[in-house]
């Protein structure tokens, strides 16, 4: 699919039941822990996208025994110990973030040899605030192209050195990279850190280190102790929803006044992205936790008060939020967010070019943009082969005529059937009480499917929406 036109069916009323994919942040954090254990671990729920497969495949060409079954979302990981079972290996991260950092620290600290490439997308991210704190380590880096950047060959040491300094500014990824592989340290770690960007990834970390059998304790100075002679444990890890996926339905909800509930997603999550939820309460929707999962409805008929928000905790929902702002009553700024100008690609810049073309004034700053609300016109959004571009450009959509999303399949990386779900909840919300053929369709993607579900009988789903 080269294109995907977006249906508007803005005046359209029901409530719907979403299913999304397992969170990618917490996957990749268990298959490492898993892998590193003592013992065999379960992973269960897990997401399996571009990113995660990727991550799979690194974890197998360094001698890590897996078994994946796809099919019922687990992955069994025979962990080594701490020591890898192979002293040199080829890898390639694809244009996964977290395995290009995780994987990378994990060399770093193990005796071997090891070369490294990444997709043209992952050379041009920042690598160099982390591959200065590995080689204080005593690793040694040598780069096959640019300085700071893949590919290159890593030659690993098991660090007798337990100070180590690390530059989060550009992305939490490092800190969580370097705590993930401390128990490794043979002296234990006393990690410095320069910056307090994506601290509540960092909490995942630290909580899924605990949950492994390692604590790591942040002081009060804002850096991080592992104590030496610690191992992880193998155990049996269920993955929670994805929260940064869910939000796309959250705000599905906001802008078209419906109620959307989440499966598996509560308040006590680990995830930084239920922040999210208290932006749009802030804009107007009502949050309720329902035994199913949290159930989000907005404002009557969309009407969405205008925001200032900090978006530094939960970045990933910067481009929702922006893709919702038209439709507010007055002005939305976001700010804290000028790191994500170095992900998959300039996501400020692809804000401000893409509602532009729409017609909608927008006012770039150095650390976010300040979005004026106007009726979205026409527009192919340029997604930057970003695939959250994709994903929240698409809901705009949903109360605008002609919106299209170029390169759809981009969304691959983390969410790979996110169209196909959309396509089931417009397909719900635009049957009548008698099926017509779309209707028909949606029932099979319910039935068949692995991303939206009703739970109850075919009457029960047309009687469950409340379609005008």
């Amino acid at each position: 699919m080269e294109k995907y036109e977006v249906k508007n069916i803005y005046g359209k009323k029901g409530s719907l039941s979403v299913r999304v994919p397992g969170s990618k942040s917490i996957t990749n954090r268990a298959l490492l822990t898993a892998a590193l254990a003592e013992g065999e671990s379960l992973l269960d729920g897990i997401l399996f996208s571009d990113d995660t497969r990727y991550f799979m495949g690194c974890l197998k060409a360094l001698g890590i025994k897996t078994e994946i079954s796809e099919r019922q979302c687990t992955a069994r990981i025979f962990g080594c110990g701490g020591k890898l079972p192979v002293k040199t290996a080829e890898i390639n991260v694809g244009s996964a973030g977290t395995a290009a950092r995780f994987i990378t620290a994990l060399l770093a600290v193990c005796d071997g040899e090891f070369f490294i490439d990444s997709s043209d997308q992952m050379k041009k991210r920042p690598m160099k605030p982390l591959l200065d704190s590995l080689t204080s380590l005593g690793a040694e880096i040598e780069y096959k192209g640019a300085e700071g950047f893949f590919p290159f060959v890593i030659k690993g040491k098991n660090p007798d050195i337990s100070s180590v300094e690390v530059d989060i500014d550009k992305s939490s990824q490092f800190l969580s990279a370097l705590l993930i592989v401390s128990p490794l340290f043979r002296n234990g770690a006393d990690i410095a850190v320069k910056g307090t960007h994506g601290m509540n990834y960092v909490k995942i970390t630290a909580d899924m280190m605990a949950d492994f059998g390692v604590k790591t304790e942040r002081t009060v100075d804002g850096d991080f102790k592992t104590a030496p002679n610690q191992h992880y444990i193998g155990r049996y890890y269920e993955v929670e929803a994805d929260l940064s996926a869910a939000c796309y339905f959250y705000a599905m909800a906001a802008v078209l006044g419906i109620s959307v509930t989440v499966k598996n997603v509560f308040k006590n999550t680990v995830q930084g992205d239920i922040g999210f939820i208290k932006v749009l309460e802030e804009m107007g929707c009502t949050a309720e936790e329902t035994e199913g999962g949290i159930c989000l409805t907005g404002p009557k008929d969309g009407r969405l008060k205008g925001v200032e928000a900090d978006l530094s905790g939960f970045s990933d929902q910067t481009l929702t939020l922006a893709a919702i702002a038209p439709y507010a009553s007055s002005p939305v700024t976001i700010k804290g967010i000028a790191h994500i100008r170095g992900q998959e690609c300039d996501r400020i810049n692809a804000i401000t070019q893409n509602l532009n073309a729409m017609g909608v004034k927008t006012e770039e700053t150095e650390d976010g943009v300040k979005i004026y609300p106007s009726e979205p016109k026409p527009c192919e959004v340029e997604t930057f082969n970003d695939h959250r571009v994709a994903m929240s450009f698409a809901v705009t959509g949903l109360r605008a005529d002609g919106i299209v999303i170029k390169n759809p399949s981009c969304c691959k990386k983390t969410f790979e059937n996110y169209f196909d779900v959309f396509n089931s909840c417009l397909n719900a919300l635009s049957s009548t009480s008698m099926p017509n053929a779309d209707t028909v369709e949606a029932i099979k993607e319910l039935e068949n499917g692995e991303g939206f579900r009703f739970e109850g009988s075919t009457e029960e789903l047309f009687s469950s929406i409340n379609t005008d």
